[in-house]
């Protein structure tokens, strides 16, 4: 692996900061002139993940509970600053190895969704219970000289979500694996080869705010079957989310159908692992989010800063910090 120098990757943090300074300017300049988004929203054209209360039915006490296959969305918001959330997005980011003090450019990669199979939800709320599957792939590229695949994560799984008003729990028993790419071994024959693999059960239980302008969280995971068997098993996880007002997007938020809406939005997310002697490995996010009212589908872009131990793959034991930007999409 070729690696830039120190000061390529000083100047890389400092062109993200930037970036990051620049979103922030936009959102400003943006609440100066736009319109907030109007109340009111029609319970049908809500995203559960994303709403705060519970929608409003004018005969609430009356509601039934229905049965609802294949739903949209989930009951459960999806932990934004988590590295290993199945989720789609692209992110160039500036690695430094803090043991080695050398440095790379890495393109992370990921594919991934929490489907919805079965719900049981209160008639004209968000409020319920649902199981469905998740799926993901990370996958990390050098971009420091010829791209070549370093690793790819597979993840699979049953999460089981629940909601009740501002409070929302999922668990999950999900497997997976870790295979290193062909050209990265090939470039380096001898390296040290890690079968890594394991199933475990995790859960994190969840507090949002009246309005849904925040939210923190809490849980810990478990290793039921792990691969190498020396690995030790716990794991806990805690983190918080901001949301800013909702508001028209000056760019195209009048002129398409619906309306375009942005709202500002932070994470912070933070493991600590058994293994790891409860390091705790950290994950900073902030940027913009866009989407259409009554619709499920959502795009942010991101700037992140990461310090702590490597999330992917057989390089868990390596430490490193990382500042990077990027595209995500939620479904």
């Amino acid at each position: 692996m070729e690696w830039i120098s120190r000061t390529s990757w000083r100047r890389t943090s400092r062109v993200a900061v930037w970036l990051w300074a620049c979103t922030a300017w936009f959102f400003l300049a943006s609440f100066a002139g736009a319109d907030p988004v109007p109340g009111g929203k029609d319970p049908l054209d809500v995203d559960c993940r994303f709403n705060p209360n519970s929608v409003s039915h004018p005969e609430q006490e009356k509601a039934v509970w229905e049965n609802v296959f294949l739903p949209d969305g989930d009951v459960f918001r999806p932990l934004m600053a988590d590295l290993k959330e199945p989720q789609t997005f692209a992110t160039m980011q500036s690695v430094r190895a803090l043991e080695s003090k050398t440095s790379s450019t890495i393109g992370s990669v990921a594919l991934g969704e929490n489907f919805g199979l079965w719900s049981r939800r209160k008639e004209g709320s968000c409020d319920g219970t649902q199981v469905g599957l998740l799926m993901g792939a990370f996958s990390q590229f050098d971009l420091s000289g010829p791209t070549e695949l370093i690793n790819t994560d597979f993840l699979f799984g049953v999460p089981v979500s629940w909601r009740n008003e501002f409070v929302s729990a999922r668990v999950r028993l999900y497997h997976q694996s870790s295979h290193l790419g062909d050209q990265f071994l090939l470039a380096r024959p001898g390296f040290n080869r890690v079968e890594l693999s394991f199933e475990e059960i995790d859960g994190i239980l969840s507090f949002n705010t009246p309005g849904g302008w925040g939210r923190v969280y809490g849980g810990g995971g478990y290793l039921i079957h792990r691969e190498p068997e020396s690995l030790d098993r716990l794991k806990a996880q805690w983190g918080v989310e901001l949301r800013g007002p909702e508001i028209r997007s000056p760019l195209l938020g009048q002129t398409l159908k619906g309306g375009l809406i942005v709202t500002p939005v932070f994470g912070a997310d933070f493991k600590a692992f058994e293994e790891l002697n409860w390091l705790i490995n950290s994950n900073v996010e902030g940027g913009l989010e866009w989407f259409r009212l009554g619709k499920t589908r959502r795009l942010r872009l991101l700037v992140n800063y990461y310090w702590g131990y490597n999330p992917y793959g057989q390089f868990y034991a390596q430490k490193i910090q990382s500042v990077g930007i990027g595209l995500y999409l939620l479904f």
